[in-house]
């Protein structure tokens, strides 16, 4: 490797020496020194960019805990379709399977007309089974009257008055629709269950960056996330479309649930 320069002084002398030494390392300090300012210059020019070092690593861990939970809700729903087939519609399937046979083995004409009657009842009974599955799915007036309707039938079901005002321009993607359509209609069975409201409200708009869905009631108030799985299970199942679910109740109400959620239409 060369030598990029070299200092000779012109008169060599003790103080010479010390004083150029004295130089160099006031000179390698300096750089020093310039090179840590450069390093935190550019790391704050980096939280600026990023929007604040503290708030991307916050907003990082909100999206894993986000995602985690979109996981855990989806098996735990893939878990209950699961069980409801198998205690429901298989079940009664396997009824009229045993009773169909039974009926053909049967030497009696009146036996057999009863067990073909039982097998009849047993299938109606598991295409019962099978469509209110498919409703816990995607439920078919969500499918024909998009968010808006769908909100709004499930609100006519509500056995206290709930007054909507729902206004879209357009319609969001299915998973989007299905995520709002299932919290509105948890947050207004909570109502239902909990508040002793004698009233509630409906609210839907789209923001221009988002859906925002309002659900409140005039009862006591008091609801927590912390308390009630049902306010648990409609923020997770926002955070799994990165929405959020904010909740204003307190004590002698009333209840206001906002649920924010990024969408374009």
């Amino acid at each position: 490797m060369g030598v990029i320069f070299s200092l000779q002084p012109a008169v060599n002398s003790p103080s010479v020496t010390f004083t150029l030494s004295l130089a160099l390392l006031t000179l390698s300090a300096l750089a020093l020194v310039i090179a840590a300012l450069m390093g935190l210059a550019e790391a704050r020019l980096a939280e600026l960019l990023l929007g604040g070092g503290g708030s991307l690593a916050q907003r990082v861990r909100e999206l894993t805990a986000s995602r985690a939970a979109a996981v855990d809700a989806r098996a735990a729903e893939l878990r209950r379709i699961e069980r409801d087939l198998h205690d429901g519609a298989q079940a009664r399937l396997i009824s009229v399977r045993m009773n169909l046979g039974l009926a053909r083995s049967a030497n009696d004409p009146e036996q057999a007309r009863e067990l073909i009657e039982e097998a009849w009842e047993s299938a109606g009974q598991a295409l019962t089974d099978l469509r209110d599955l498919v409703r816990g799915i995607h439920p078919p007036v969500l499918a024909d009257r998009g968010l808006a309707g769908a909100i709004e039938a499930a609100a006519l079901l509500c056995p206290i008055p709930v007054a909507t005002d729902l206004v879209l321009t357009g319609r969001p993607e299915p998973p989007v629709e299905s995520a709002l359509y299932f919290a509105a209609a948890e947050a207004m069975s909570n109502v239902t269950k909990h508040s002793q409201a004698t009233r509630a409200w409906v609210r839907l708009r789209h923001t221009g960056d988002g859906l925002r869905l309002v659900v409140g009631d005039d009862g006591h108030g008091g609801a927590d996330t912390a308390a009630g799985s049902g306010l648990r299970g409609i923020a997770e199942r926002l955070s799994a479309f990165d929405g959020r679910l904010t909740v204003q109740s307190p004590p002698g109400g009333p209840t206001i649930l906002t649920m924010e959620l990024a969408c374009a239409l």
